[in-house]
Formats: C-alpha cells, sequence, structure tokens
C-alpha cells in the first residue's frame, strides 16, 4: 500500500524489515554520535562558557554541528553576534530536512512541534534510508531519543571534565558525528547525478573553507543541486533536438 505525496510514493508499510532491525540501526547512531557530546562539553567549557550554558545550549539547540560552530568562533575571538549568525545559518539544513521528514512521517498535528526538535542530520539519514513510513517514525523516534538523552549526558560530563581533558582537537572527538553521517549518506548515493551532486557540493565545502566564516562553506556547497540539475536539464535538451533532427 503506499500514499502518494508532492515528491515521492511512500510505501505505508515497513516493506519487511524487522523492527528489531531498525532500533539496532537507530541505536548504533544515536550510541555512536551521542558520545561526541561529551568533546562538546569540553570544547564549550574550554571556550569560556559555564557548565549551565554549555547544557542549555544541548538541550535547547540540540544539533551539533551549530552548536561546535558557536563555541569555535567564541573560542577564536569572535563576535557573539557573528558567532550565533554563523551557527543559524549552519543549523538553516534542519529546516530543508523537515520539509521532506514531514512528507515521509505524516505525524499528527500535535507531535510536529515536539518532533521538529529531533530534526537533524542523524534522525534524517536514519528515516530516510527505512523502506516506509512505520520504519522511518520508529527509526526517527529511536534515533531522536538516544541521541538526545546521550549528547545531553555527555556534554554535561564533558563540560565538568573539561579541565582534565584538555585540549579536545588531539583527542578528535568532534569528527565522530560527521564521519556517521557520512557513513549513511554514502549508500545512498546510488545514480551517477547523486554522485555528482556530493563530489561538487564537497570540492566547494573545502575549497571554500579557508576563505570564509564557519558555517558558510557549508551553505554554498548547497549550490552543486542547482548546478548540476541546470546542466542535466541542457543535456537532456540535447538528446531531444538530437532525435528530432534524426526524424
Amino acid at each position: 500500500m503506499t500514499e502518494q505525496t508532492a515528491f515521492t510514493e511512500i510505501p505505508a508499510d515497513d516493506g519487511g524489515k524487522p523492527d528489531a532491525a531498525v532500533v539496532r540501526d537507530a541505536l548504533g547512531v544515536g550510541i555512536a554520535v551521542g558520545l561526541s557530546g561529551f568533546a562538546f562539553g569540553v570544547t564549550s567549557a574550554g571556550s569560556g562558557l559555564s557548565v549551565w550554558q554549555t547544557c542549555a545550549l544541548s538541550l535547547l539547540v540540540f544539533t551539533g554541528a551549530s552548536q561546535f560552530a558557536l563555541v569555535g568562533a567564541l573560542a577564536a575571538g569572535g563576535n557573539p553576534l557573528t558567532a550565533a549568525a554563523g551557527a543559524f545559518f549552519l543549523g538553516v539544513r534542519n529546516a530543508f530536512y523537515g520539509l521532506r521528514l514531514s512528507q515521509l512521517l505524516a505525524l499528527p498535528r500535535a507531535v510536529r512541534p515536539f518532533a521538529a526538535h529531533w530534526v537533524i542530520d542523524e534522525t534524517t539519514a536514519v528515516s530516510l534510508a527505512q523502506p516506509g513510513r512505520r520504519a522511518a517514525r520508529l527509526g526517527f523516534a529511536a534515533t531522536g531519543l538516544s541521541l538526545y538523552v546521550l549528547w545531553n549526558f555527555t556534554t554535561l560530563l564533558g563540560a565538568l571534565g573539561a579541565e582534565a581533558i584538555g585540549d579536545t582537537d588531539a583527542w578528535g572527538l568532534d569528527a565522530a558525528g560527521p564521519a556517521v553521517f557520512l557513513a549513511l549518506l554514502a549508500p545512498m548515493l546510488k545514480t551517477a547525478t547523486e554522485r555528482t551532486v556530493a563530489a561538487i557540493a564537497m570540492l566547494l565545502g573545502l575549497g571554500l573553507l579557508p576563505f570564509l566564516p564557519a558555517g558558510v562553506p557549508v551553505l554554498a556547497a548547497a549550490l552543486a543541486v542547482p548546478v548540476v540539475l541546470y546542466l542535466e536539464g541542457r543535456r537532456g535538451a540535447g538528446r531531444d533536438d538530437a532525435e528530432e533532427e534524426k526524424r
């Protein structure tokens, strides 16, 4: 059984995937990424924020990349407003995730404001990887709950133990979140168009990193989508013209 949406047909059943497998995958992501909250707690405390300010960021913002961008800019001596602006623009991507997930999950209206707080990279990746709506809802809930609880708990531990840990760059803990997200994303790049978008986005992000403020290269990387779609459209029009000439 399927439901027609503005984006695609979404199977309502779970496609035969057991609930235990969905929960296992979701917990794997939640635990792996949630542990990196320790690195955020240490980094935030090291940038001058108090334990309670650090914990409030994880409780209320709950988007790791934006949190790291904010405390990183503060640690580098940046203006608080500029740091907050960079974190805000980096978090804008979650709004686009929400547009896609609202169609996929189709949650009741009363639940949506609470679910919106869990719309992040990891919950989106796990939900989109499921074969149907029921599994997507289960994956979203299990990932969101496990990651939220563990991220906030390890944030507290990191903030309290900042002095004992020292330099987090030497531990490389801040790379755990992006590494997990890439591992989830890679199998979904199945077509040449998707792989081209990913390659151009990577080049834009890495190439602009030395020249733009933190967070802006990620937003600029999104330009890969219209560029590739434009080139695909031109190539398709060229093929149509060639077929017309043959006739």
